[in-house]
């Protein structure tokens, strides 16, 4: 994830999450989060992204999917979950990165259903660092949004497995 402060690597848990994971990565390869921002900042608590743009306009996701929050994933520092409202199965493009442990936000049980982790920071916990220190303001009806606009400037799909230059020469 390029963002105007800097790179953030995500590792996905496809085998713990795999609706919430394919969903994820439909968002990426189709470019929905290129050029949104991260809309809601909140210290002590996560980064939200994926919905908004500059103006705070809100595009069309695809329709909602399963909560998976009850995989065993934790909402600990550093992982990625889904946003969603107050309905269980309403996630559909939003996500935050946690910056402390969220065990509030766990699965405990069917009535507290909690929020889907689907993966976690590998590298740039500093940049998410940074994006949760910035100034924030409230816009209309939303609370907690950046002064100056933190975007994502574009998503990549990273297969470690095959580095992309193996011989390291020139193509």
């Amino acid at each position: 994830m390029q963002t105007s402060m800097g790179d953030i690597e995500i590792e996905l848990d496809s085998q713990n999450a795999p609706l919430t994971t394919k969903n994820f990565l439909e968002y990426v390869n189709e470019k929905f989060y290129d050029g949104l921002t991260f809309h809601r900042v909140i210290p002590g608590f996560m980064i939200q992204g994926g919905g908004a743009d500059k103006e705070l306009n809100f595009p069309q996701p695809h329709a909602p999917i399963k909560n998976e929050a009850n995989n065993g994933l934790k909402n600990d520092r550093g992982t990625i979950a889904m946003a969603r409202t107050s309905a269980i199965d309403s996630a559909a493009n939003q996500f935050f990165i946690n910056v402390v442990n969220n065990n509030y936000l766990n699965y405990q049980s069917p009535e507290v259903f909690g929020y889907a982790v689907f993966g976690k920071v590998i590298k740039g916990m500093d940049v998410v660092d940074q994006i949760v220190n910035v100034k924030t303001t409230r816009k209309g009806p939303h609370q907690n949004v950046p002064v100056e606009p933190v975007y994502i400037i574009k998503m990549t799909v990273v297969d470690e497995s095959v580095p992309e230059n193996p011989t390291g020469s020139e193509q």
